[in-house]
């Protein structure tokens, strides 16, 4: 079987919130909820503290996706973290488009602790997205490529 003919598989890098979408996370995992396994979970202190040049790099070392799971705005751990990062996120989709990647590529989500279920779902759903969209050839580096 040639290259070409595998299944594409997206790399996809998911930013979760400590407090309540990587608990969430935690609890989908906890019910025994499927979502595909090619999701790479990295835990930050809040939503408000994902530099966007964060999400840039993900997409220069070859992730196909970047979702940010955060509190659901008015519960924040840290009070209004969530507002900023949804202003911020929202300036990053517009340079993103000015760039020429997919708005498809990108994703804000809110994801409590107790919804397990939704994260899962969401994750699903996102995959699939990125999924039909292909890889992502934009602003891939190739030097970051294994041969």
């Amino acid at each position: 079987m040639s290259i070409e003919e595998k299944e594409f598989k997206p790399t996809i890098v998911a930013f979760c919130c400590n407090w309540c979408s990587y608990a969430g996370a935690d609890l989908s995992g906890t019910n025994r909820l499927q979502y595909p396994a090619n999701v790479k979970i990295i835990r930050i202190p809040c939503s408000c503290r994902l530099n966007p040049m964060f999400i840039l790099r993900a997409f220069q070392r070859g992730a196909d996706g970047v979702i940010l799971c955060g509190c659901h705005p008015g519960d924040c751990h840290y009070t209004t973290g969530n507002y900023y990062a949804r202003r911020r996120m929202t300036i990053l989709f517009s340079m993103l488009d000015y760039l020429g990647i997919e708005k498809g590529r990108t994703r804000v989500e809110w994801v409590s602790a107790a919804e397990g279920q939704k994260f899962a779902e969401t994750m699903n759903s996102f995959v699939e997205t990125i999924t039909k969209l292909g890889k992502n050839h934009r602003l891939e580096d190739l030097r970051c490529n294994k041969q």
